[in-house]
């Protein structure tokens, strides 16, 4: 059976998760219905339901000593990440705090929002951010997607390729990279969605606890952050969850897609705030230059990802995929959806490159 008694802690802490943002949520939709987008919250809150149910299916293997790594990862994630995260916010309130009570009045979301409107002011043409929010913003969106595809080249072509350790542990390269990648993603998509509770709990009147937020995560936040995402779940998440969706795909279109949604996007966005001058949709902060950058990076990185992880393909076949990776990014782009792109770029380009890749 794929659901068992150590898998299931996974499935139900991600379903609890889900459920408890809803609730967060429904509160922000009320309290806050001009800022919040409500449409967006909800369908983050399925992908961690979703990401809770998938999670035994990427953990079924045969190999002989796979249930170990099955325990250690079930450790890490439920039991290891937890206690940190506890741990972290206890030494906030116990000692940080305790000894320098001004912190606590210095640490509210007030004043944190007070800093975006000074910077906002400072912007020109209207733009939601400027280019040197946008550059934090992009790099902390690619962390993700650097982090998976390290550490499955470490699995694949280094524990396994070069060292042969799979021989003493008895899984391969693949079963390794997996339990590596899903151990940690699954871990980080957690301490995110903690620090969503602890971010947003202003909502709360009688349980605000936004000041156990550390001062230099407060400070990454202001500056990776648009104003109007304090009132939104942090986009890493949802970006980490959209990943954990398309992880059955063969690892070069998940790679594909995975970069697509950070350094494709990346290069619109950076490229359009810097260089960009005509705007489409005129309403937009997305410019023409943008469009030709997201595409061509996007046609790139897929090039490459394509032709490192599975050369075999043939040169047409990897061309055509990538081309109709990045059309779909640049379509996605252009429909300037209210439903956030790091849950349609990795989900729709990863659908189109997939099928073209068992069909073509």
């Amino acid at each position: 059976m794929v659901y068992n008694i150590i898998t299931l802690p996974v499935t139900v802490l991600f379903i609890a998760c889900g459920v408890s943002l809803l609730f967060y949520a429904i509160k922000l939709r009320k309290n806050y219905p001009e800022e919040h987008n409500f449409q967006n919250s909800f369908l983050t809150v399925i992908l961690w339901i979703v990401a809770g149910l998938i999670y035994p299916f990427f953990f079924w293997s045969n190999e002989g000593n796979f249930i170990w790594f099955l325990v250690l990862s079930t450790f890490f994630i439920c039991i290891f990440t937890p206690s940190l995260i506890l741990l972290i916010f206890f030494y906030q309130h116990r000692f940080v705090l305790k000894n320098n009570p001004d912190l606590k009045l210095e640490r509210n979301i007030e004043t944190f929002i007070d800093g975006f409107d000074e910077k906002q002011n400072r912007i020109k043409g209207g733009r939601s951010c400027d280019l040197k929010t946008d550059l934090h913003r992009k790099g902390l969106h690619l962390i993700p997607a650097g982090m998976i595809i390290l550490l499955w080249i470490f699995a694949v072509y280094i524990w396994e390729g070069m060292w042969k350790v799979n021989d003493i542990w008895g899984i391969s390269g693949v079963i390794f990279g997996k339990f590596l990648i899903l151990t940690a993603g699954y871990s980080g998509i957690l301490i995110f969605g903690a620090l969503d509770l602890v971010r947003l709990s202003f909502i709360f009147e009688n349980r605000n606890i936004f000041h156990l937020i550390p001062g230099n995560v407060i400070i990454s936040l202001r500056k990776s952050m648009k104003r109007k995402e304090n009132f939104e779940f942090i986009k890493p998440v949802t970006l980490a969850l959209s990943f954990a969706l398309i992880f059955s795909f063969p690892f070069c279109i998940f790679a594909s897609a995975a970069l697509i949604s950070t350094i494709g996007d990346g290069a619109a966005s950076i490229i359009g705030l810097r260089f960009g001058k005509k705007h489409f949709p005129k309403s937009s902060d997305k410019t023409i230059i943008g469009y030709i950058a997201g595409f061509l990076a996007s046609f790139g990185i897929s090039i490459f990802a394509l032709w490192l992880f599975e050369s075999v393909l043939g040169f047409y076949k990897i061309l055509i995929i990538a081309i109709c990776g990045a059309v779909m990014f640049v379509f996605i782009d252009l429909l300037n959806l209210k439903i956030d792109d790091n849950i349609l770029n990795p989900i729709l380009c990863a659908g189109v490159m997939g099928f073209l890749f068992f069909f073509l």
